[in-house]
């Protein structure tokens, strides 16, 4: 398994504990200030993830005009990517 920096867990941490500062120059109760922090961590670092997976994501779509029909893929082999592009081109729900 390839290791990749965790780039979008430093943003999220850096995203989190700035908004944990301006809640506790308002005031706001401890308690409240670190389970806001953390949510807003596990939100921003969600997000992240989710961006940088759609753009590694390869989509495959049915030609037919009006067809709603879609194959999302990530880190699929050519082959692969292939034989799920021509499932989307002759999909069942057609006939």
């Amino acid at each position: 398994m390839k290791r990749r920096l965790p780039v979008a867990e430093i943003i999220a941490a850096g995203m989190a504990a700035y908004i944990g500062y301006q809640l506790d120059s308002y005031g706001v109760p401890l308690v409240m200030t670190v389970a806001s922090s953390l949510a807003m961590f596990l939100a921003f670092r969600d997000a992240i993830h989710q961006f940088t997976g759609v753009a590694r994501a390869v989509t495959h779509r049915c030609p037919d005009r009006g067809c709603d029909f879609m194959v999302r893929l990530t880190g699929a082999s050519a082959a692969e990517s292939r034989r799920w592009q021509e499932i989307a081109a002759a999909h069942p729900r057609h006939q």
